[in-house]
């Protein structure tokens, strides 16, 4: 215990009895930090620090004012800190505090982020065969959406992938996660969250049933398929006793559990979302993705929504149907549907409003917000009905799941309640219309006469003691007071008391005065109170209707979304796609959906199915290869997500998951090579993705040696077609991958078209890139060409367009020596069948190389070009090539195919 007394004595103590990284105290009119956390506080908030003494030591000491605490708890939050609050309250021995509430990442209500914030919950129970099962749970304390889902058989992967759909802002790991630093640490990497080690009973699985059960309702819990020993209830329960735990108050506005299933969304894992820029770019930036080029909404939650949507495609087609007629009728119905976004550029965000009137922590501004947004329910409703192409679409059913009878009761109280303009302060009246309250009426009659006959105090008294500079004001030191200028002091009555003396004035008191004073003090402190208990109770009555506030608020966001995907589609002649069952995909004229905001774009078509599931796309850098499977998946996505799309026609099959492997930088900081970052992510899809799925790789095996490379992307695409089966579009400058394309039926070849030839070595040649896609494979590359056009200087593309001539003739290069060193080429020569230089002399009158001792360099019998490649082996290299050629590599996975030919290294570098 501390050794401490008085207010930092109470401090240490409380702060003892909490968890919380930082405490803030109230002490009358400042939130008060002490000792250790006002040095942090002034540290990350630039506070000034204090001394405060106490029992014989020094303690710093930083502050804020009570009404400024909200911002600087965000800013504390927002840096991973979880701050207690212990508010003060009067007892009969005078002043009593006690921590409230403690603010974390995860329930901080005052974000000024209008995306989901979400709370997190994960567990663990081992498998019976091999798999785990994970619970996950999730709530955005801000709207009060609740979600659980329950991974069976499945691993640490999908679990994480899970979880990022989420973004969350805190995960709680359960009990068995919390030594699983492989998990930490993957968690860490994919998310920002922060983590937070929760009371292990909340996850025990009665506890944490009875906990779920007592929120949502026993036959609640029956219905949406979840038991009672299930993963996904440990994890509810989990999140549950946290919100309580740390007085946020919100779980008044949890009142929907929704369980979905694995196969209810897409797969989009962290590397997906990164590689497709759907919600930021690879940059960081939000400018440039694909949520920033098609979000048109004009409210808070419509944004929110459309967010989730890309995040968490469906793989249901009725609501994807659903969704897309909703789109269609707005897209057939311009002028409604500008009247509507009108009128929606009016809404608050109920569902945010809603958690705060359930929390307390509602003013009378945001009741009068719920009011004004619960009254335009009624308007849109009326737009939808009277315009007959919407009153037939599934719109209409949109709004129906609001009640729209219980809107408008709503709000008619809430008009008639609170004043138009209310002040930013509930404990200083002015908040209420005549008429709601007899009683406080009353009050406030009585209130506002005496406050008049103060007001009109001065004019009677000049008029009464013929003084000119006399007025009437209050302060908190002197109360209420008559001031008169020094000059005609010697003219005041009797009756006046002296109170103060100033430089120019001096200030009196009367009896009438004082009791007049006493009256307004008490009538005021009377009225005050009276109005803050009547908007407690009318606080109450809202957070009590919080579901109906959160109904309206998801339909009138629901239709912000719909309004959103209609003027994109509109503006950008985007079309309805057929999203089916199968394998197919077949795409007309197809763009990418944030590139052709930027630039004169030229569309493709793709077609994909049972007989054409992998193609392998070549053609030269910077012809648009990338952007061609990118806007592929795009397209996949925006038909799963129950928006248009941008193409002529598009056909879709369903997938289960998108998955995708670009180009990626070193990340040093967690010691991992480019190479290794794209194995992992090979792997990844390799293992994740199915035969419903479709895979995105552009490149694999360029961040190796070239014959390294070479191997893994052919034996990546084998083990894809005939094991994983997913439709695949791979992008590669191996050209010998082509060949696949002629053995393996579902393979085809695709290419991005130039016109024209590329430069020679004399410097003649001109190339275009038509970014138009073809059939067939290309013909070579252009990286050269690409070479000149970045800028790279004419001696280096001159001698690479040299040396690239030489090896397609197969002839051999010789490497240039400086001038400063001896001038002329070297005597080493590249030989393109061993791939490395040996000393050799050119033959001047053939051009071939020819060997130190003379004779020429593939001469028969030397293991290059003889009629026994093998003569010259020994025992164990034979062994290796006889277990090689017995190898069936399309029945392989790709990662035991490089540790055997990791061994087989070995077993020829010991020899």
């Amino acid at each position: 215990m501390t050794e401490a007394t008085g207010i930092v004595g109470e401090f240490l103590s409380l702060k003892e009895g909490t968890d919380a990284d930082l405490l803030a105290m109230q002490c009358g009119d400042f939130y008060e930090f002490f000792a250790e956390d006002a040095e942090i506080v002034a540290d990350e908030l630039d506070l000034k620090v204090s001394q405060k003494s106490s029992h014989g030591s020094s303690y710093p000491m930083a502050g804020v004012p009570v009404d400024d605490l909200t911002p600087y708890v965000s800013a504390l939050v927002e840096r991973g800190y979880r701050v207690a609050v212990a508010d003060q309250h009067e007892t009969e021995s005078g002043h009593a505090r006690e921590i409230t509430r403690v603010v974390t990442p995860g329930t901080h209500l005052e974000t000024g982020d209008e995306s989901a914030q979400y709370l997190a919950a994960v567990v663990r129970e081992a498998g019976r065969d091999g798999g785990d099962t994970y619970g996950i749970a999730a709530t955005d304390v801000t709207t009060g959406q609740f979600q659980v889902t329950q991974l069976d058989d499945a691993d640490a992967g999908e679990a994480l992938t899970e979880l990022y759909t989420f973004a969350p802002a805190e995960i709680l790991p359960g009990p068995e996660l919390r030594n699983d630093d492989a998990f930490l640490d993957r968690l860490r990497e994919r998310t920002d969250a922060a983590l937070t080690l929760h009371d292990s009973a909340s996850f025990e699985p009665g506890r944490a049933s009875h906990t779920v059960r007592e929120q949502f309702g026993s036959e609640t819990v029956d219905s949406v398929g979840i038991g009672e020993q299930d993963a996904a209830v440990r994890a509810a329960g989990a999140v549950l006793s946290y919100v309580e735990d740390t007085g946020v108050g919100t779980l008044a506005a949890v009142t929907r559990l929704q369980a979905y299933g694995e196969r209810d969304h897409v797969d989009l894992d962290a590397t997906t979302q990164r590689n497709l820029e759907l919600t930021e770019t690879m940059q960081g930036d939000s400018s440039g993705s694909l949520f920033d080029t098609i979000d048109h909404t004009v409210t808070a939650a419509g944004g929110r929504l459309l967010r989730q949507w890309l995040q968490r495609p469906r793989r249901n087609r009725a609501e994807l149907r659903r969704r897309q007629s909703c789109v269609a009728a707005l897209s057939e119905a311009a002028m409604a549907r500008e009247r509507i976004r009108e009128t929606l550029a009016d809404a608050y965000d109920l569902e945010r409003l809603a958690a705060r009137a359930t929390s307390g922590s509602a003013d009378a501004r945001d009741l009068r917000a719920v009011q004004e947004t619960l009254a335009l329910l009624g308007r849109v409703a009326d737009t939808v009905a009277e315009t007959e192409r919407l009153a037939e679409s599934p719109l209409a059913d949109a709004l129906d799941g609001a009640d729209r009878e219980a809107a408008d009761a709503l709000a008619a109280e809430l008009d008639g309640a609170l004043v138009a303009d209310p002040p930013g302060t509930v404990r200083q009246g002015g908040l209420f219309e005549r008429g709601y309250d007899a009683d406080l009426d009353e009050v406030i009659d009585e209130h506002e006469a005496a406050l008049e006959w103060l007001e009109t105090l001065p004019d009677r008294e000049k008029e009464r003691t013929g003084i000119t500079h006399l007025s009437v004001d209050r302060n908190k030191t002197d109360g209420y007071y008559i001031q008169v200028g020094k000059s005609e002091t010697d003219a005041v009555p009797e009756e006046y008391q002296h109170v103060k003396t100033l430089k120019n004035s001096k200030r009196y008191t009367t009896p009438e005065l004082d009791e007049k004073e006493r009256d307004v003090l008490r009538l005021e402190e009377r009225r005050h109170d009276m109005e803050y208990e009547r908007f407690q109770e009318l606080r109450e009555r809202v957070a009590e209707r919080a579901t109906l506030l959160q109904d309206v608020g998801r339909a009138l966001a629901e239709l912000d979304a719909f309004a959103s995907l209609s003027v994109h589609a509109v503006e950008n002649d985007w079309t309805r796609p057929a999203v089916v069952e199968g394998d197919e995909l077949a795409i007309e004229a197809g763009r990418h959906p944030v590139v052709e905001q930027t630039t004169e774009f030229v569309p493709n078509d793709l077609y994909m199915g049972a007989d054409r599931q992998f193609l392998i796309v070549t053609g030269p850098n910077m012809s648009g290869k990338s952007t061609y499977m990118r806007q592929a998946a795009l397209i996949t996505l925006l038909a799963q997500v129950g928006s248009f799309v941008p193409a002529r026609s598009a056909t879709v099959g369903m997938v289960d998951g998108i998955f995708t492997r670009v180009g990626a930088l070193d990340e040093l900081a967690q010691g991992r090579s480019t190479f290794m970052v794209e194995m992992q992510e090979l792997s990844n899809i390799l293992h994740s993705a199915t035969e419903e799925s479709l895979v995105i790789l552009d490149e694999v095996g360029r961040g190796t040696a070239t014959f390294d490379g070479i191997s893994i992307a052919w034996a990546a695409t084998e083990y894809i077609v005939n094991s994983v089966r997913s439709k695949t579009l791979f992008a590669t400058h191996y050209h010998e991958l082509t060949a696949l394309g002629e053995e393996l039926p579902a393979v085809e070849n695709v290419h991005v078209a130039v016109d024209g030839e590329p430069r020679a070595a004399d410097g003649d040649g001109d190339v275009t890139f038509l970014r138009t896609v073809r059939e067939g494979p290309t013909d070579r590359s252009y990286g050269v060409h690409v070479a000149d056009l970045a800028g790279v200087p004419e001696p280096v593309v001159a001698r690479s367009q040299e040396v690239l001539d030489r090896l397609r003739d197969d002839k051999a290069i010789e490497v240039r020596g400086s001038e400063g060193a001896g001038g002329g080429t070297t005597q080493a020569v590249f030989d393109l069948d061993s791939g490395q230089f040996k000393g050799a002399s050119e033959d001047a009158g053939t051009g071939e190389p020819v060997a130190t001792d003379g004779s020429p360099e593939h001469a028969p019998g030397t293991g290059s070009g003889g009629d026994d490649p093998t003569a010259s082996l020994d025992p164990e290299a034979e062994a290796v090539l006889s277990e090689l050629t017995g190898l069936d590599v399309t029945e392989t996975p790709p990662v035991e195919l490089m540790a055997k030919v990791q061994e087989w290294q070995a077993e020829l570098d010991d020899e």
